[in-house]
């Protein structure tokens, strides 16, 4: 059963125990995130607290700290290193102040509750003799800042220029401390009491990281728990030897970072689609196991593999370019409109199983000069595989066997296999079945892609028109009955993409009056429903309509499937 230590205690208490240690903030935690505003907040509340509760005797909880005994002795924090650290900013902008004053009793006093918070103290003088020998450190990878936070607690200076939190959130608190003793020169000696001694923490101490993180997830409803590629980041930084190949490194994820995030996606989605291009190198189809299980086999050793972070931010790279339509900076491949419109399929797909396929085969084709022409094939066999197989049995399950099959075939043959059973006759009734389900967005986009006058991509904020409209009026549909209504309403034959304004525009009017909105539509099948000769739209027009649907779909399958 796991050891953990569960008790209340000040900050003045807590902080005073570390003698002779320090709270450390893993190299895996994030960097330190608050801003002004936030310290801002924290000081009013406990200004606020200090003026009312604090007199009747109250304690002003801040919360819970979780963290571990490590192997030297040092706390490392799992939860709590915001608040920690931005305490300590806080301390010290009190000693800085207390430092300027004439040092009566009372100065001399709260100087002596302080020192031993922040730095250790020589035992037997009881004083500080080594600014240098603080109480925290961190440690966090990718962290250029880390050093400046640790000078701003030895020597309480920084820099007014300086953009860096720790050194922006001590200024705000040194400016507050000075502000307040003016205005308050009598209350400001208390406040500093009140923040030693009444303002409570929840140190939860357990024996070991993976303990503490457990009882972290539990906890944690406030803000986000660590990612396994904060783990991943502090395994490949440890790996790295000089301090140059780390400083290296650091520049690198903060790159792969921004990249993620303008591409849409985080950092752990790079890394779950790498695993499939190592379980393909690696002939594995295996059922995959979690994220960080994967990696953490053999002490991390995949992760400390030369070469990774290239390929990692490369992948990372080229998904942007999916997503977001940002070319890489001296790439040797393109993604052309052609290969676009079959993505922009995949994109509604309704599981991620695609993107593990286009991952292996961006890995295996990314300096081929005919990158362009096979993706397009790839894209065509891959849209037709996957939807056929889940028009047939619409689970994950029937897919993934041949997903990590194919992932294996790319890296040996360039080619995907699939296991297709060709049945036309219940291929027909079954797409009777998915006119309402998580398909249908993606059945009707390859209809309108398949449209050979459709020259353009369709805006992804396209919505699905019902050219006979879902709020039924029978006085204005001559022909039409609520039961037929309800039958015909969500059939295929009776849906299309539209842009959304023009959807709007559309709404539920007359169909001849419809078409005059769809006229400005830049989607050829739209377009081709503009110059339909009849202005009812009645039951057989949506009948012929899915015939042909139909047949067009049908025809795509055939020709990707059949080949395969």
């Amino acid at each position: 059963m796991a050891d953990l230590h569960v008790s209340k205690k000040t900050i003045g208490k807590l902080f005073n125990e570390m003698q002779n240690k320090k709270f450390v903030i893993p190299d895996y935690q994030r960097p330190y995130k608050w801003n002004i505003e936030k310290c801002e907040t924290l000081w009013e509340d406990i200004e606020n607290f200090a003026q009312t509760d604090a007199k009747k005797e109250a304690d002003y909880f801040l919360g819970t700290i979780v963290s571990y005994n490590n192997n030297i002795g040092s706390l490392e924090i799992i939860d709590g290193q915001q608040r920690i650290t931005s305490f300590f900013l806080l301390l010290r902008s009190f000693y800085k102040k207390l430092e300027a004053m004439p040092e009566d009793d009372d100065v001399k006093g709260l100087k002596n509750q302080l020192a031993p918070c922040i730095w250790d103290i020589n035992p037997i003088s009881q004083k500080v003799s080594d600014k240098n020998k603080i109480h925290i450190e961190s440690l966090v990878a990718t962290e250029s800042d880390n050093e400046t936070f640790h000078e701003i607690l030895k020597t309480g200076e920084a820099s007014l220029d300086a953009n860096d939190n720790y050194s922006k959130n001590y200024l705000f608190f040194k400016y507050k401390c000075d502000e307040y003793a003016t205005i308050n020169p009598l209350q400001w000696k208390e406040l500093c009491v009140t923040i030693l001694q009444k303002c409570i923490l929840l140190p939860i101490e357990c024996d070991t990281p993976e303990t503490a993180l457990t009882i972290f997830s539990t906890l944690n409803d406030r803000g986000m728990p660590l990612s396994d590629s904060d783990i991943f980041k502090a395994q490949i930084y440890r790996s790295k030897v000089t301090k140059v190949e780390r400083g290296d490194f650091t520049g690198t994820w903060k790159d792969l970072t921004a990249i993620c995030e303008q591409g849409d996606f985080v950092i752990d989605d790079i890394f779950r689609y790498y695993t499939h291009i190592l379980r393909a190198r690696n002939n594995d189809k295996s059922k995959e196991v979690g994220l960080r299980k994967f990696y953490s086999e053999s002490n991390y050793s995949k992760l400390k593999k030369d070469g990774i972070i290239n390929e990692i931010m490369e992948l990372a790279n080229f998904w942007r370019y999916v997503n977001k339509d940002i070319e890489p900076e001296e790439s040797n491949y393109s993604i052309s409109l052609e290969n676009r419109k079959y993505i922009h399929c995949l994109f509604h797909y309704p599981n991620e199983y695609w993107r593990y396929l286009l991952s292996v085969f961006f890995i295996k084709n990314k300096d081929s000069q005919r990158f362009s022409d096979d993706f397009l094939t790839i894209l065509k066999k891959l849209l037709a595989s996957l939807v056929y197989k889940f028009i047939g049995a619409p689970t994950v399950n029937a897919i993934k066997g041949d997903v990590y099959q194919s992932c294996i075939s790319i890296i040996s043959h360039n080619e995907l296999i699939f296991r297709i059973n060709w049945d036309e006759e219940s291929l027909q009734s079954d797409l009777n079945n998915h006119h309402s389900s998580r398909l249908s967005r993606v059945l009707l986009l390859m209809d309108a892609y398949l449209n050979p006058n459709q020259k353009d991509l369709i805006s992804s904020t396209s919505d699905i028109e019902h050219i006979f409209p879902k709020k039924w009026q029978n006085t204005n549909y001559n022909g039409w009955d609520i039961e037929d209504a309800n039958q015909y309403l969500d059939r295929l034959g009776n849906k299309m993409i539209l842009e959304k304004k023009l959807n709007i525009q559309a709404g539920n009017g007359y169909f001849g009056i419809k078409k005059s909105k769809y006229a400005n539509s830049k989607i050829a099948n739209v377009k081709d429903l503009a110059n339909y000769p009849n202005n009812d739209w009645v039951k057989a027009d949506i009948e012929i309509r899915e015939i042909n649907f139909k047949k067009n779909i049908i025809n795509f399958f055939k020709t990707q499937l059949l080949e395969l």
